[in-house]
């Protein structure tokens, strides 16, 4: 039985207690009735949400795709008890965008183009742009009138395609940082990827300008591990990278990359 209180909901208002009533709908509607249900698509923090309310639901038949392995924007699927969960399933298309190598286009340009066909944001997922091709993962519902719709982006001409295997090379930018701590609790991890003091550090967790893995109800000791994802207001998004063992003073050698 869905509970919708107590627990995981308690910390949440606002659009984050709207998106936590609405995934506790759809699991309580797919178990009475046996039919998958889809979000949406959903940022990283949004799906934190969603999993966190659905483990804490008791609800474990569930998998978020957003079109290709690694998708950071991504749909939420619940399926019926002892069923398989089926990408297949998913209301993803992609729209293969092609066009001149030597015309620069941009994530803004793509997603511009698209916002001015009327269609909301939570029906777009990820846009991967390279030289002379893009992917755009949208909902299945509008992925017919963008491609009818759109002749131009900006002022380049483009040919539009809806592709069941698109051709993805991301191509993400980082930053290095590297250096020792005294211990993986987050405000170690956080001072040394501002540069700031331990103490300012603690500032910002405990202003909730900091998130880990999208999820601001963190704590200054809480335990970081390698893979972890963290953002701090004003200084950029992060990944703990790699933890790389101790130095002869017993202090912990890490290396972090910030998205550039």
């Amino acid at each position: 039985m869905i509970k919708k209180q107590g627990g995981c909901y308690d910390r949440l208002s606002g659009e984050d207690a709207l998106l936590a009533s609405h995934v506790a709908d759809m699991a309580e509607i797919c178990g009475k009735k046996y039919i998958p249900r889809f979000s949406a698509f959903l940022d990283g923090r949004q799906a934190a949400i969603a999993e966190s309310v659905l483990n804490y639901e008791g609800f474990d038949n569930f998998m978020f795709f957003g079109g290709f392995e690694g998708a950071s924007r991504v749909v939420l699927g619940v399926f019926p008890p002892y069923s398989e969960c089926e990408k297949s399933e998913f209301p993803v298309k992609c729209l293969a965008f092609r066009y001149r190598e030597e015309d620069k286009l941009t994530h803004r340009d793509f997603l511009g183009s698209v916002m001015a066909c009327g269609i909301n944001r939570n029906m777009i997922g990820d846009i991967i742009v390279n030289d002379g091709y893009t992917a755009a993962f949208v909902y299945d519902s509008v992925c017919g009138a963008l491609a009818s719709e759109i002749k131009k982006i900006g002022s380049v001409g483009v040919k539009i395609s809806v592709e069941d295997e698109p051709h993805i090379v991301i191509n993400e930018k980082f930053s290095e940082i590297s250096g020792t701590v005294s211990s993986l609790r987050l405000d170690c991890v956080v001072s040394l990827a501002t540069r700031a003091s331990r103490e300012k550090s603690a500032q910002y967790i405990r202003s909730g300008n900091v998130t880990v893995n999208y999820d601001s109800n963190v704590s200054v000791s809480d335990e970081m591990k390698s893979g972890d994802v963290f953002s701090v207001r004003g200084f950029g998004k992060f990944i703990l990278s790699d933890i790389d063992g101790k130095t002869k003073k017993d202090r912990l050698h890490i290396r972090i990359k910030k998205y550039i």
